[in-house]
């Protein structure tokens, strides 16, 4: 991570975005579109180690590379407002209270854009009533929800999830996002990233395939765009969340299935039959377009293979190597669209990074032919 400083930060972006323009010279690809991010208070959640020496605890960071040196902060300014708000008086109360300060090693923040907040504190040790106790009188405190965890220990003040509402294209959609549940950090980039999706889906028609879909992040939004959805994600937390998710946001045309993209791969095959897909008929699906939002490893072979069969393909990349890897064994059977770059993680070297692609109206194999 490079200095926060709000100054820099548009060069910052212009360095990122130069190196991943760079990384793709030898794709054909239409100019890049850029979503920037605000320069401070983006991060909706945020992870702190707890530093404690002579009966007092800081929150400390390491550098990247670094392990062994922690780094006493006071403040974190990529976290949101809510975060920059609770840090101080949660800290005040934590030294105050022998019971909440020992062993505790570790506090996150899940926060929303309305000010929502849970807070988990990790312990190296059980947690008892008299702890259960003190922290039921922290959370009126700080009128926010409370975790405490231990080695297979999860004691809840209040709830361990958070309502967020994001707004798209003049419409809010909620989500329920849940502790340990996998949410994007920069909300108001994660609504850029959501229309950005949205727009250049909107005249695709047919059903959609989402794979690894999470809460419903984007199905939600996407859903309008389609006749159908059969969305596929495998952590049972995030099925339950996207599921309550479509149900408070009315949205009645998706189908969601706890399968990986292998699975669901050898089912659209018929290699085998899938019992979680019994009350589901794959062939009355008329897919036009998938959907993936991978993990940094990117595509393996055989889900590649499956999306060459669809007319569109919508790659949202948290790891342009992959992605550009992935897009190069697409080449011959789709050309990009539309291509974009999305700052989640200023003053990092990480860029999140977009792609729309259409089939060919024939290989190149066959041109060369």
């Amino acid at each position: 991570m490079t200095a926060i400083d709000p100054a820099t930060y548009d060069q910052q972006l212009e360095e990122k975005v130069v190196t991943l323009e760079e990384r793709f010279q030898g794709l054909e690809h239409p100019p890049l579109e850029t979503y920037p991010s605000a320069p401070l208070n983006y991060r909706m959640r945020a992870e702190f180690k707890v530093w404690q020496q002579e009966g007092r605890a800081d929150y400390a960071m390491y550098r990247q590379g670094e392990h062994r040196q922690a780094y006493i902060i006071d403040t974190f300014p990529p976290g949101s407002t809510t975060i920059a708000e609770l840090m101080p008086p949660l800290l005040e109360q934590i030294n105050a209270c022998d019971i909440l300060r020992q062993r505790l090693f570790s506090v996150e923040f899940l926060t929303t854009l309305s000010g929502e907040a849970v807070i988990t504190l990790l312990y190296h040790r059980p947690l008892d009533a008299i702890w259960e106790e003190r922290a039921n009188t922290l959370s009126q405190h700080l009128k926010t929800d409370i975790i405490g965890r231990s080695r297979k220990q999860k004691v809840v003040i209040g709830r361990d999830y958070v309502m967020e509402q994001l707004q798209v294209a003049g419409r809010t959609y909620t989500y329920q996002q849940k502790e340990t549940g996998f949410t994007q950090p920069n909300a108001r980039v994660n609504e850029k990233m959501l229309d950005w999706a949205r727009q250049h889906s909107t005249d695709f028609g047919g059903d959609l395939l989402e794979l690894y879909c999470g809460n419903g992040n984007f199905t939600a939004v996407l859903a309008q765009n389609f006749q159908r959805v059969l969305a596929t994600e495998i952590a049972k937390i995030s099925v339950n969340s996207a599921t309550y998710n479509f149900e408070i946001n009315n949205i009645d045309n998706i189908e969601i299935v706890r399968l990986s993209s292998e699975e669901i791969t050898q089912a659209l095959n018929e290699v085998r039959p899938f019992r979680r897909l019994r009350h589901i008929d794959l062939k009355t699906y008329q897919f036009s377009t998938v959907f993936v939002d991978p993990p940094r490893a990117g595509l393996d072979d055989d889900t590649l293979e499956l999306l060459r069969r669809f007319d569109n393909i919508i790659y949202i990349s948290c790891n342009p190597q992959t992605l550009h890897d992935n897009l190069v064994a697409l080449d011959s059977s789709h050309r990009i669209e539309h291509f974009a770059a999305f700052d989640q993680f200023p003053y990092t070297h990480h860029l999140e990074a977009g792609a729309v692609l259409k089939k060919r109206l024939s290989s190149k194999v066959d041109q060369a032919e």
